[in-house]
């Protein structure tokens, strides 16, 4: 917050006490905000740079506009423990899962004074003191176990710490948010069905946490009914605020404190802003010749969004929704359920768009800047950015 004095000013002493005051705490918050964000650990929970990796990009790098994400940057942006996405469409199985395990495991070995792996709240908190970025593995769909409990166990021994148990496709045994909503799937096949409560079972017996993000509300409830554990909610918002399939109900969001689980917010425009999509498509039908060669070429949703933000900035920009509307979905569950259920999971290098002034990983301390002046306290401040997901890894390692 900025303050523009006149000198005349000085007469009213009383107004000019409060103004003083209200300047004094704006700069100290301004100057204050980095080291605040320096000491907090900050975790987040979902990043699918790992599918750039696949194709190639090499995050040892300087990737600034090609991806949203490489090691320099994690470093810059304070990001302490980072879980990876391992992410397929529909057609994905357990053996690409592996696939994408084995890479991140080799980028790890590559970079060994920056990265290392862990499978524990004990090898994360060894990780943050090392200086290292702890790396963890989060499973984004539930058919990457191929209907087999057994190779959930083996994901599990793989490192993998939590699993999504769908991504936008229904699988047998649990329905997707998507498919829910879509007027097309019979209540019958909806919720968990099959070995769908054993999965969940043998999830909690593991201490593999149990990933909310992308299920059908009949999904959700059946297994807010049977877990014992607190959930994850790895990258999702605030349905109130944005009616999206995928974003959450109040109702939902209740559950999910009672539970003792998290919400780790998107930071997708299309999730935040109910407004965005139809920017979104004008932009679209603006450039829809140079994107659909973009798409024939193979390049990625978000390499495409880069390019187009650095092309057309002006115009990008006025797409893109305000870094505040993140905060209102930070704010509405705070107001809803206390600050003990909310934290941060990007969808870095997963999603096409950003709110203005987050354009990668590196822009972290922008978040810790803006709950500073929405008058969130340090400690508030510490759970937001890691503690609260933190507890929820402690709670499902517990036996």
């Amino acid at each position: 917050m900025t303050f523009n004095f006149d000198i005349s000013v000085l007469r009213k002493s009383a107004l000019t006490l409060v103004l003083s005051s209200a300047a004094v705490v704006g700069f100290a918050q301004s100057q204050d905000y980095k080291r605040v964000h320096e000491k907090a650990i900050l975790v987040d929970t979902h990043n699918d740079v790992l599918i750039s990796i696949l194709e190639g990009m090499d995050i040892s790098k300087d990737l600034r506009g090609k991806t949203h994400s490489d090691l320099a940057r994690f470093k810059q942006g304070g990001v302490d423990v980072q879980y990876f996405s391992v992410w397929s469409d529909e057609k994905g199985d357990h053996k690409f899962a592996r696939l994408q395990i084995d890479t991140l495991k080799a980028v790890i070995a590559r970079n060994p004074e920056q990265m290392v792996l862990a499978t524990s709240h004990k090898e994360i908190m060894a990780a943050v003191e090392q200086g290292k970025m702890a790396s963890l593995i989060g499973v984004e769909g539930g058919h990457m176990i191929d209907n087999d409990l057994k190779k959930l166990d083996a994901l599990y021994n793989l490192g993998a710490r939590y699993m999504t148990l769908t991504w936008n496709n229904s699988i047998p045994w649990a329905s997707s948010a998507a498919d829910e909503t879509s007027g097309k799937m019979p209540k019958s096949k909806k919720g968990l069905k099959g070995i769908g409560k054993q999965v969940v079972k043998r999830m909690n017996e593991l201490g593999m946490m149990v990933d909310l993000s992308h299920v059908g509300e009949k999904t959700f409830w059946d297994v807010m009914a049977i877990t014992k554990k607190p959930v994850l909610v790895s990258h999702s918002c605030v349905h109130k605020l944005n009616p999206v399939p995928r974003n959450l109900k109040d109702d939902q969001i209740k559950a999910i404190a009672k539970n003792g689980g998290v919400i780790q917010l998107n930071f997708y425009s299309g999730f935040l802003d109910p407004e965005f999509d139809k920017r979104f498509k004008t932009f679209n039908q603006n450039h829809e010749a140079e994107l659909d060669s973009l798409v024939k070429l193979g390049w990625s949703s978000s390499n495409i969004s880069e390019l187009m933000r650095q092309k057309y900035t002006q115009e990008f920009e006025q797409v893109r929704p305000p870094l505040s509307i993140l905060f209102d979905h930070l704010d509405h569950i705070v107001e809803l359920v206390g600050v003990d259920y909310v934290g941060m999971g990007s969808d870095f290098d997963g999603i096409s768009s950003t709110p203005q002034q987050l354009d990668g990983v590196d822009d972290y301390p922008i978040v810790t800047k803006e709950l500073l002046a929405r008058g969130y306290s340090v400690e508030d401040i510490n759970k937001i950015l890691g503690g609260n997901v933190l507890r929820v890894v402690q709670a499902n390692e517990k036996k």
